[in-house]
């Protein structure tokens, strides 16, 4: 068995389809207009906001997969830049989905007998709950773009 790779296609599989939920990033973005992206809905976060800051954990953490120090903070996790246009909106999903290869592309790389090795300090645990952690993090802030998508189609 493989578990880097199988880590890797299990976070494939959260954008593209394919995972045991039946739900994807990509087919739950398919048709949200920028202005939808940007809508608030009883003050709740963006959509756009919501998916910059899933990608900001995946940005860190391939950073680090590439040899360079863990550089962010929680508190700048939801500082997405603004989208203004069909432009910013297309541009901030390419990021996100670009992001999204390159990350699985280094875990499908990453050394399987160092999954349990410390990642960066003991206070985040090891690689794979990292790995997982990021999966499990972006399926929580998916249900809330599917239900911010229901409520907007009812008002």
């Amino acid at each position: 068995m493989n578990l880097p790779k199988q880590i890797a296609t299990h976070f494939k599989t959260f954008y593209t389809g394919g995972n045991w939920t039946d739900v994807n990033l990509k087919n739950v973005l398919e048709g949200v207009t920028w202005q939808q992206a940007t809508t608030s809905i009883f003050k709740c976060n963006t959509i756009a906001v919501l998916i910059y800051h899933m990608n900001y954990y995946v940005r860190l953490v391939t950073r680090v997969l590439e040899g360079q120090p863990l550089d962010g903070s929680d508190k700048f996790a939801f500082d997405a830049p603004p989208v203004q246009s069909a432009e910013d909106w297309e541009q901030l999903k390419n990021t996100v989905f670009t992001d999204a290869e390159k990350f699985a592309r280094l875990i499908e790389l990453f050394p399987e007998e160092k999954l349990g090795d410390i990642f960066h300090d003991e206070k985040y645990g090891s690689y794979y709950r990292n790995f997982q952690g990021i999966v499990e993090h972006n399926h929580y802030h998916l249900g809330q773009i599917v239900l911010l998508k229901k409520i907007m189609s009812q008002l």
